[in-house]
């Protein structure tokens, strides 16, 4: 049996930019999608604590040092610059795989730069 678990998580980042003409996705700093384990392409959810909206995109990668986190297309309708969010993505899994699995998890500080 597969599962879908948490495979990394970049906990509590600051929205950058948000750019509604644009193809769609989300672009993060290399830096963060490094320290994470999120590749460009990958599916992720982003959480936005401000405003409770959950919404699914792909990752573009963004300029490495940047601290940029900038939601495109139509997810920019769904933040402003300045709110929290968390992005996660998932991987499927064998059952007992996920029990001992371990995801990668940050949390930048407030100007979304690694501790």
């Amino acid at each position: 049996m597969l599962i879908e678990v948490c495979k990394s998580k970049i906990h509590r980042v600051k929205v950058t930019q948000a750019e509604l003409h644009y193809v769609g996705s989300i672009t993060i700093d290399e830096d963060l999608m490094e320290a994470s384990n999120i590749i460009e392409n990958e599916k992720v959810q982003i959480v936005n604590i401000n405003n409770g909206e959950r919404l699914e995109t792909y990752v573009i990668k963004g300029e490495r040092g940047s601290g940029m986190v900038c939601l495109n297309g139509p997810a920019a309708r769904k933040v402003q610059v300045g709110d929290i969010v968390i992005i996660i993505s998932y991987a499927h899994m064998d059952f007992e795989e996920a029990k001992s699995f371990k995801p990668s998890l940050i949390f930048p500080d407030a100007n979304n730069k690694l501790t």
